[in-house]
């Protein structure tokens, strides 16, 4: 049994919802990056990982500063000393001409012992303390990398996105054939989206354009495992007991309130031929938090705020609070308390205080009936409902009756 430890998405760089550290210059939420990645670190030491797989994704950027990279190489470093690591290419690893190297291309060339960089689609076999096995991989697809400058030629996008798609499902092709030679244990590791995938707060910070790979590409049993990464969503895209496990690991921390609900983490992979076991192991990820407060008809909305914050676990989370309120407890809103409340709950970072008001809407002047409403009165009631000031309101309804009456318009 080879054990292997198979994670993605780091995104280092990520800096929304953090403060600067004056000491390091490091940013809070970096840090948080980095603390995932040691964790990463500590679980391969203690549960003896015989092959780290990253696939792909290390910094946020595809330039990242020097700083994180030193921080990124510390912990690479690391690793490959308590395994074999393979370090797939991402798109966010990836600069847009060619001949660029890659945010990961300095371990290749500094040899770094025990680190492959997936720089370019390849397979080999890797020797591992607990025996050797097949591996195969797939950096992102990148259609001036992989097509030739004639072929592109003349071509439309979607032509060359199409032949981009076929040229990796033919390659894969060949490296399940090439699979089937070797009698031992066989990964294929990739970074791309897969049909039938489900998406996230990813496409929010996507870099280049985006190909999806057929699942049927990867569905080869000649594979004992599929590790992916570019989707931050952790899933299995193999059902029941179909073979061979198709897993994205997700990313290991969360980049928004999109991915408020996701469990983070990495896969744990007991790697056999015909016969692998695997798991989902969650990481200690930073928490985000949203809270919604419904304080209308209440005769002191802040206290009720308050009191609903006290409820919630919000330690050390990245946290949220969206409040509605009558349009006559506006003036009465104590937003200080507010702050105060949650910074004694522990809260990390206040990510927003939002007030909904809902304002009452007034019908002008024609009896309420709404059929007997023109459209320049159905606009001023939509400005009032949303609380544009007076001037505003002339403004823009001035501008609406002279497209009223222009007959071009």
């Amino acid at each position: 049994m080879i054990k292997i430890l198979h994670f993605a998405d780091l995104h280092i760089g990520m800096e929304n919802y953090g403060r600067i550290d004056p000491e390091t210059g490091i940013s809070s939420r970096i840090r948080d990056f980095l603390d995932r990645l040691d964790e990463v670190i500590a679980q391969a030491e203690q549960r003896e990982a015989d092959l780290i797989l990253f696939a792909g994704d290390a910094f946020k950027t595809r330039d990242p500063d020097p700083t994180q990279q030193r921080e990124f190489a510390l912990r690479v470093k690391k690793l490959a000393s308590l395994a074999p690591s393979l370090l797939l290419v991402g798109n966010h690893d990836v600069p847009g001409i060619a001949a660029r190297a890659t945010s990961v291309d300095i371990f290749n060339t500094l040899t770094v012992e025990g680190v492959i960089v997936g720089r370019k689609p390849e397979a080999r076999v890797v020797e591992t303390r607990n025996g050797p096995l097949f591996l195969a991989w797939m950096p992102f697809p990148v259609r001036n990398r992989l097509l030739a400058q004639e072929e592109a030629q003349g071509a439309s996008i979607e032509e060359l996105d199409r032949a981009v798609e076929t040229l990796v499902a033919q390659m894969l092709d060949d490296f399940a054939r090439r699979a089937e030679t070797h009698d031992m244990p066989r990964v294929l590791a990739g970074h791309f989206s897969v049909g039938g995938a489900r998406f996230n707060s990813e496409r929010s910070v996507m870099i280049g354009r985006d190909l999806v790979i057929p699942k049927a590409a990867l569905a080869d049993p000649a594979w004992d495992y599929v590790a992916l990464g570019h989707i931050h969503q952790h899933q299995n895209l193999a059902s029941g007991n179909e073979r061979p496990p198709i897993v994205y690991s997700g990313s290991l921390e969360r980049i928004d309130f999109g991915e408020e609900v996701e469990t983070k983490g990495f896969c744990w992979v007991e790697l056999e031929r015909a016969a692998t076991r695997w798991s989902f192991v969650p990481v200690a990820a930073r928490p985000f938090r949203t809270l919604h407060v419904d304080a209308r008809g209440e005769a002191d909305p802040t206290k009720l705020v308050v009191e609903r914050i006290a409820t919630r676990d919000l330690n050390g989370a990245v946290a949220r609070i969206a409040i509605q309120l009558d349009e006559g407890q506006e003036p009465t809103f104590r937003r200080r308390e507010i702050e105060a409340a949650l910074a004694e709950a522990g809260v990390a970072t206040i990510a927003g205080i939002t007030i909904d008001v809902d304002r009452t809407v007034r019908a002008p002047g024609v009896g309420g009936s709404a059929e007997a409403l023109t459209p320049l009165q159905w606009l001023e009631r939509y400005f009032n409902a949303k609380g544009k000031p007076p001037d505003r309101q002339d403004q823009l309804l001035q501008a609406a009756t002279e497209l009223l009456d222009d007959p071009e318009a």
